[in-house]
């Protein structure tokens, strides 16, 4: 019955952006089979009224379907599609500093004992009554607009607390502890991402993040499923994805400006990553028919 009313009220105020009138809260609906795609995860949970998908962060993949809900701790290149449509789900965009609060708020021996080790940047889980009655609560003040600005921050807070108390609370509680090793990694990932042009060594980005190079490492594979030099790769080839779409006649200079120095390992890596040479993707993505993609070489 709960995931009969979600997918109402996510079919009923679904917009074509994914927003919707409760900031940070997020309505997403795929009515045909599509290719997998390449994104960033954001920081943010992701639960399916109906449908399935799947989605691959480094070597590892995660599948979740209706009633179960996905969390992204740390913003990550991923690959991912729907399996299953029509598809419908919410989104709430995570933020730290809401987090901390709560993890301060919260009375000794409320939170379960934190476990052993980093946890991985994405976790799937089934959803419990709980979290589905606060989502559903959420959802139906978008009819409700006189009770929505008082209302909701109350709601987001409780879905966050069913997060954080939940099975995958120790992926959500590292979000908003500033001392976590995912924290230092998510610090990493930033710097990366902000430069990810530029050559760097694992010693410097491991000094930026507080931690030793073994560490570091470690910590980064454990959150990322990936070392810090196949991180930085995948974010170029996705900005050059983004860069080719637009410049679908240049791919020497996109592969430069992503940081290549060789157009030909450049156009080996985008092959390997996307199924597709650059100029081949490039027309996919403009829409061209199959026979002009050797024109944009």
């Amino acid at each position: 019955m709960a995931l009969d009313e979600l997918r109402t009220l996510l079919a009923r105020h679904v917009r074509p952006d994914q927003t919707t009138a409760i900031d940070d809260v997020l309505i997403s609906e795929v009515e045909q089979p599509e290719p997998p795609s390449s994104s960033t995860s954001g920081t943010v949970l992701a639960l399916i009224a109906r449908g399935a998908k799947r989605l691959a962060l480094g070597d590892r993949v995660h599948e979740y379907r209706a009633g179960q809900y996905l969390v992204a701790s740390v913003d990550l290149p991923v690959t991912g599609h729907f399996t299953e449509v029509p598809a419908i789900g919410f989104g709430l965009i995570l933020h730290p500093r809401m987090i901390a609060e709560l993890l301060l708020q919260a009375a000794p021996g409320d939170l379960p004992p934190a476990g052993g080790g980093t946890p991985p940047a994405l976790a799937v889980s089934t959803a419990s009554g709980e979290l589905l009655d606060a989502v559903i609560r959420l959802l139906r003040l978008l009819e409700q607009p006189r009770d929505r600005a008082v209302l909701a921050p109350m709601i987001k807070r409780e879905i966050l607390w069913r997060l954080i108390t939940g099975e995958q609370g120790t992926v959500v509680r590292q979000l908003g502890l500033a001392d976590s090793s995912l924290t230092h990694i998510a610090r990493a990932v930033g710097w990366i991402r902000d430069h990810y042009t530029q050559a760097f060594r694992v010693e410097d980005v491991a000094q930026l993040s507080g931690m030793s190079v073994s560490a570091f490492y470690r910590n980064f594979q454990a959150v990322t499923a990936m070392s810090p030099i196949q991180f930085q790769k995948q974010i170029r080839l996705q900005q050059a994805r983004l860069l080719l779409a637009t410049h679908p006649n240049d791919v020497a200079g996109v592969s430069h400006r992503v940081g290549y120095d060789s157009p030909s390992q450049f156009s080996r890596e985008y092959r390997r990553q996307f199924g597709a040479s650059p100029s081949q993707d490039a027309a996919h993505l403009r829409g061209l028919p199959p026979g002009t993609a050797a024109a944009l070489v």
